[in-house]
C-alpha cells in the first residue's frame, strides 16, 4: 500500500481526518518532521499525524484512512530501536490523549490502561499498594504501555517477572478500518474466521519451528495459539509492531514490587566470563542479572575491580534480608572482585550508567559514531559466552567495533556499532555483515530479537531463523488481521530491506559552514545534529532528581519543544538543504524525498520550536549522547537572523553588557525611571520584554569601581599564591555587586587578595544566547587581547553563566585561538578554588538549613561537588531545587515567554520555596535565579559567597565582644 503523494488528495484526507475525529490531526510541516524518525536508524516521511482522544476517535480515524487506501502507523514514545514506529502514511500519536489508568485493582493485582500510559506513572500508581508493572525498559520514564506491547518489551527485570506478553492479560483492539475485538486468553475472536483453520492445519510447524528461550520477540507469536498453548490470541498479538491493529485499552497484571532492594555488583575479567556466570545465578531467584562490559564505563567509580561487571538486583521484606540475599550471591559467585550496594543513592548512580546505555554506546571512546541496527539479539544464557566470543570475532572480521551490555540473564545483548552508514561502501558491509550475525545468532539457537522487535532492521532476515514456512504463515496471519495492508507495511511480514530509508542519506555529503567549533564532532553540524539517536530520555514529565533536561517539555508537553524533537527538526532542515542542493539521492517511494522543511536556516518552524528553549543546556550534561541544543539553538539564530531585523530582546538583553556600561553613570536616576509605571511599561515593550516582569536596579556603584577603592587603601598588594584574579562579569559588576565584595571577603579570610583580571572585559553570554555570534567572537577576542591572567593561573568566576560560557562557549568559537583554551581551562567557580588552593581553609559554622537553585549551566558545564562539600563543611543542610528555575537569562524576561517561564519555576523551585521552615536560607548563585526567586517568590535569595561572608562577620563580632569581656580587657 502506498502513500498518497497528491497535494490535493492530501488534503482531502486531512479534511476528512479533521471532520471524523475529535483529537487533532496534523498534516503540518512541523508535525510531519517530528515523526519521520524513531529511535532507529530508519526515516520514513508520513502524511500526516492524529493524536486520537479516545476509542472511537481512533476507530474513525483507521476508518477514514481504508476509504482513502493510506496506511496508518501507531506511536507511542517513539523510542522504537528497529524502525517500526515510522510510516508514510499517517501516524496515530497516542501519548497526548490516550493517557488513563482506567482502574487499578490491588486486590487481584491488575490495572486496566489506555495505550498512551507511561510505564513510570502506572508504577507510580500502583507503589502506594505495594506493587509494580514487572517489564521496566530502561526508557521506563517515556515508553508508553501500548508501544511495549506492540514490541513485547522487556527490561531488566525479566529474569523475575518475564515479558510484557507474560504480564498482558486482556487487549482491546481496533482494526484496520474501524471495527474493534476483544482479546482474552483462551479464545480466538470470532471476527477472525481464518485463524482457527490457519492453526489447525499447520500444526507441525507451529509446533517445531520456534525455539525455545526466554527472550525470543522475533516474528509473530503463533505458537501461542496451540491449543497446548491455551490458545492465547492476547501473547500471539504482543509484538506485532502494530502490524495488526491498534491497541486502545490493556488489562495487565501487577507485581509484588519488594520493600528493599540491595544490589550485588560483580566483576569479572571480561564480558564473556560475565556471560557465562551469569546462568549459575539465576538459582539463587535475583530481580536482574544485567552485564557491562568496561568499554562502554567512561567513569567507573563505584564498581569493583574487572573488565565487565554483572548488576545483580535483590529483593526482600527488610534492607537485612534483601542485603543478606545480594551477599549469598556474592558469596557464590566466583568473581574477580564484588561490592553489595544498599544505599538507595549509590544504587540509582550505577542503574544510571546501565539505563543510559543505550545513548552513550553510540560513541565509541574516540568519539566515533555507532549505530543500532543489531541491538538485541539473544541466545540461549547457557550459550551467551561462546556467543559473545564469535560475536567480537566477527566484528574483527568486518573491521567493526561495539560496545555489548544488556540483560545476561536472559541471554540478550544490547550493541551499538560503529556501522558507516553514509557512504554505499558502508552501508553494503552494514548488509553484508547484518546477514552473516543473523546466521551467527540462528546457529546458537537464538532470536534476531530479544526485546525491540524486527521492524525493518530484522524482518527482512526473519527467513534465516524461522524458514521459508513459518514466514509465509506469518503474512498469511497479518492479511487474516489486516487484509487490506494498512497496518504499518513493511514491517514483520513482506518486510523492506533493512539497508532501505536510512536516515542518514538525506543528509548533507559536505560539512555545513558554521560559527561554533564543534569539537566532539569533527566541525560538523550534521554530525552534531545526528548525535541524537531518538531514546528520547528528554521526554519525561518531571526531572531526573540530579537533572535538568528539559524544561520547555515538561511545561508544553509537545514534541517540538523537547530536546529529540528540535534536533529532528534540525534534521530534517539539514536534509532539505541537501536536497536543494542536490546532494541526497532520490528517495523511494517509503521514505520520502528530501527533507520535510525546505526553508533551510530561514525556517520558522525550526525557529519557533527553538524559541522556547530556555538555553539551559541541560541536555549537554543529562542527555546520554550530550546534545547541546542551546548550542545549537545559537548557531540557528546566528544564520536565521544574518543581515535581517532581529527581535527587540535580542538589541536590549542580547546587548546588556553594552547598555549597562553606557548606564552605569546614570543609575540613580535610570532605577527613579524605572520605578514609574508607565515610563516602565514602555520601555518594556520598546525592550520585548514581558510587561509582567520588574526590571531590575541598576548597581549605584559597580564591583570594579569598589574593589578598586577596596585595593587602593593603602595595603600593598602581595604577589605569587597569595592573589586570584577574579571576572568582573557583567551581572555581578552592575546588577549584583554585593556577590562580589562578599566574595572578596571570603577570599581575603582565605588569606587572598582578589584582583580584576584587566579593563573592559566582557564573556560574550549575552550575545551567545541571542545568536549574535560575529558579535560574540570580537567581544571574545577583545577579552582576550586585554586579559591580564598568567597561563595555569585560576581565575574565579562568580556568575555561572559566565562561568560557562567561558568554559565552553569561548573556546567552541575560536578554536583556533590557543588563548581561548587556556583561559577556559583556568575557570573555577568560588568553591572550586578554595577547595583546590586553600584546601586548609575553614569555613564559618552558619548551621542553618538552605533551599534553592543549582544554576543550569553549571550543573551542565562546571558541576555543583565542590559546592556541595562547602555547603557541608559550612552546617547548611538540605538540598537544592533540581530542574530550572525559569528565568534562564534573557529567556524569562522575553516577551512571550512569562507563562513557561513562570510554569518551570513551579515544577519545584517556588514549592520548595513555600516548604521551607522558619529560618532557612534561600541560595542560589545565579543571578537569574536569584531574580526569579524575588519576583515569582518574593524572597531574596543570595550567593553563597554572601552566606559565607555573613557568616565570617558573625564570628568576627562574636570574637571581639569575647574580648570586651574577657580578662584581658580588664
Amino acid at each position: 500500500m502506498a502513500a498518497q503523494q497528491n497535494p490535493t488528495e492530501r488534503a482531502e484526507l486531512a479534511q476528512a481526518l479533521r471532520t471524523a475525529v475529535r483529537g487533532e490531526a496534523d498534516f503540518g510541516t512541523t508535525a510531519r518532521a517530528l515523526t519521520t524518525m524513531d529511535a532507529s536508524n530508519y526515516r520514513r516521511v508520513p502524511l500526516g499525524v492524529v493524536s486520537p482522544r479516545d476509542a472511537e476517535d481512533v476507530a474513525a480515524a483507521l476508518a477514514v484512512c481504508r476509504a482513502h487506501g493510506v496506511p496508518v502507523v501507531p506511536r507511542g514514545g517513539g523510542t522504537s530501536i528497529a524502525g517500526q514506529a515510522t510510516g508514510t502514511g499517517v501516524v496515530l500519536d497516542l501519548t497526548r490523549h490516550l493517557r488513563r489508568i482506567v482502574e487499578l485493582d490491588p486486590a487481584s493485582r491488575t490495572a486496566v490502561v489506555q495505550p498512551g500510559v507511561i510505564l513510570d506513572d502506572l508504577r507510580a500508581a500502583a507503589a502506594p499498594h505495594g506493587l509494580t508493572f514487572g517489564p521496566d525498559p530502561s526508557t521506563h520514564s517515556r515508553c508508553t504501555l501500548g508501544g511495549m506491547i506492540g514490541n513485547n518489551s522487556c527490561g531488566a527485570h525479566s529474569v523475575a517477572w518475564g515479558t510484557t506478553a507474560d504480564n498482558t492479560h486482556a487487549l482491546t483492539v481496533t482494526r484496520y478500518g474501524g471495527d474493534t475485538l476483544r482479546l482474552d486468553r483462551g479464545t480466538l475472536p470470532e471476527a477472525l474466521p481464518g485463524l482457527p483453520e490457519l492453526i489447525r492445519t499447520h500444526l507441525a510447524p507451529l509446533r517445531t519451528g520456534f525455539p525455545e528461550l526466554p527472550r525470543r520477540i522475533s516474528g509473530y507469536a503463533l505458537d501461542a495459539l496451540l491449543p497446548e498453548r491455551g490458545t492465547d490470541p492476547v501473547r500471539a498479538f504482543c509484538g506485532s509492531e502494530g502490524t495488526l491493529g491498534v491497541v486502545t485499552e490493556a488489562t495487565v497484571r501487577l507485581v509484588e514490587a519488594p520493600a528493599a532492594r540491595a544490589l550485588a555488583v560483580l566483576g569479572y575479567a571480561d564480558e564473556a566470563a560475565a556471560a557465562e556466570a551469569a546462568p549459575g545465578l539465576l538459582p539463587y531467584h535475583p530481580l536482574t542479572v544485567e552485564g557491562m562490559a568496561a568499554d562502554l564505563v567512561r567513569e567507573p567509580a563505584g564498581l569493583p575491580r574487572g573488565g565487565a561487571w554483572l548488576f545483580v538486583e535483590t529483593g526482600g521484606a527488610t534492607p537485612a534480608e534483601a542485603r543478606a540475599h545480594a551477599e549469598r550471591v556474592l558469596r557464590a559467585a566466583d568473581v574477580l572482585d564484588g561490592t553489595v550496594v544498599t544505599d538507595p543513592a549509590g544504587q540509582r548512580a550505577l542503574w544510571r550508567i546501565r539505563e543510559d546505555a543505550a545513548g552513550t554506546a553510540t560513541r565509541m571512546p574516540d568519539g566515533t559514531e555507532a549505530w543500532p541496527g543489531w541491538e538485541d539479539c539473544a541466545v540461549p544464557p547457557a550459550r551467551l559466552g561462546p556467543y559473545l566470543r564469535d560475536f567480537r570475532a566477527l566484528l574483527a572480521e568486518h573491521g567493526l567495533r561495539g560496545t555489548p551490555y544488556g540483560h545476561f540473564g536472559d541471554g540478550c545483548i544490547h550493541v551499538r556499532i560503529d556501522f558507516d552508514l553514509l557512504s554505499p561502501p558502508g552501508v553494503a558491509r552494514f548488509r553484508r555483515f547484518s546477514e552473516e550475525l543473523a546466521d551467527l545468532v540462528v546457529a546458537h539457537g537464538g532470536s534476531l530479537s530479544g526485546e525491540h522487535g524486527d521492524g525493518q532492521a530484522r524482518a527482512e532476515l526473519l527467513p534465516r531463523m524461522y524458514g521459508d514456512e513459518l514466514v509465509a504463515l506469518f503474512s498469511r496471519f497479518k492479511d487474516i488481521w489486516d487484509p487490506d495492508g494498512g497496518m504499518n507495511p513493511g514491517i514483520l511480514a513482506r518486510p523492506a530491506r533493512l539497508d532501505e530509508n536510512l536516515r542518514f542519506e538525506v543528509l548533507p555529503r559536505r560539512p555545513v559552514d558554521v560559527a561554533f567549533g564543534y569539537p566532539q564532532d569533527g566541525g560538523d553540524f550534521s554530525a552534531a545534529v545526528r548525535r541524537c539517536v531518538g531514546v528520547a530520555k528528554c521526554r519525561t514529565a518531571r526531572p531526573a532528581s540530579t537533572g535538568v533536561m528539559c524544561p520547555s517539555f515538561r511545561v508544553t508537553g509537545e514534541e517540538a519543544h523537547s530536546t529529540r524533537g528540535r534536533a529532528r527538526l534540525l534534521h530534517e532542515m539539514l536534509a532539505g538543504e541537501a536536497g536543494e542542493a542536490g546532494e541526497a539521492g532520490e528517495a523511494g517511494e517509503a521514505g520520502g524525498a528530501g527533507g520535510v522543511i525546505t526553508a533551510g536556516w530561514r525556517s520558522t518552524e525550526v525557529r519557533d520550536a527553538l524559541d522556547l528553549c530556555l538555553s539551559c543546556k541541560g541536555c549537554r550534561s543529562d542527555c546520554p549522547v550530550g546534545v547541546d541544543m542551546a548550542t545549537y539553538k545559537a548557531e540557528f539564530l546566528h544564520h536565521h537572523y544574518r543581515r535581517r531585523l532581529r527581535p527587540a530582546a535580542h538589541y536590549s538583553m542580547g546587548r546588556l553588557p553594552l547598555w549597562l556600561r553606557l548606564a552605569a553613570p546614570f543609575a540613580p536616576v535610570l532605577n527613579t525611571l524605572a520605578r514609574m509605571r508607565p515610563l516602565a511599561a514602555l520601555a518594556k515593550r520598546l525592550a520585548g520584554i514581558a510587561p509582567q516582569r520588574t526590571i531590575p536596579v541598576l548597581a549605584r556603584q559597580t564591583f570594579t569601581r569598589w574593589l578598586g577603592r577596596h585595593r587602593g587603601k593603602g595595603t600593598a598588594i602581595p604577589s605569587g599564591d597569595h592573589v586570584v584574579t577574579v571576572w568582573p562579569d557583567t551581572f555581578t559588576n552592575h546588577l549584583s555587586p554585593e556577590v562580589g565584595r562578599a566574595a572578596v571577603r571570603v577570599l581575603e579570610s582565605a588569606g587572598r587578595t582578589a584582583l580584576l583580571p584587566g579593563r573592559g572585559l566582557c564573556c560574550g553570554l549575552t550575545y551567545v544566547s541571542t545568536g549574535q555570534l560575529d558579535k560574540a567572537r570580537k567581544v571574545m577576542r577583545r577579552t582576550l587581547d586585554r586579559m591580564d591572567l598568567s597561563p595555569g593561573d585560576p581565575l574565579v568566576v562568580l556568575e555561572p553563566s559566565c562561568a560557562a560560557t567561558l568554559r565552553t562557549d569561548l573556546p567552541e568559537l575560536l578554536p583556533d585561538d590557543p588563548r581561548a583554551a587556556e583561559l577556559a581551562a583556568s575557570v573555577r567557580t568560588l568553591a572550586q578554588y578554595l577547595e583546590e588552593y586553600a584546601p586548609d581553609w575553614q569555613p564559618p559554622r552558619l548551621n542553618r538549613p538552605v533551599t534553592g537553585q543549582t544554576h543550569c549551566h553549571q550543573h551542565a558545564v562546571l558541576g555543583d561537588a565542590a559546592e556541595r562539600r562547602l555547603r557541608e563543611r559550612a552546617g547548611l543542610t538540605g538540598e537544592l531545587s533540581v530542574g530550572c528555575c525559569g528565568l534562564a537569562g534573557n529567556f524569562g524576561f522575553e516577551r512571550g515567554h512569562w507563562d513557561v517561564s513562570a510554569a518551570c519555576a513551579e515544577e519545584s523551585l517556588l514549592p520548595s520555596v513555600r516548604a521551607s521552615e522558619p529560618g532557612t536560607a534561600f541560595l542560589a548563585d545565579g543571578f537569574s535565579c536569584r531574580t526569579q526567586l524575588e519576583q515569582l517568590g518574593g524572597v531574596r535569595a543570595r550567593h553563597l559567597a554572601e552566606l559565607l561572608a555573613e557568616g565570617l562577620e558573625e564570628d568576627l563580632l562574636e570574637g571581639d565582644a569575647g574580648k570586651g569581656s574577657g580578662p584581658a580587657a580588664e
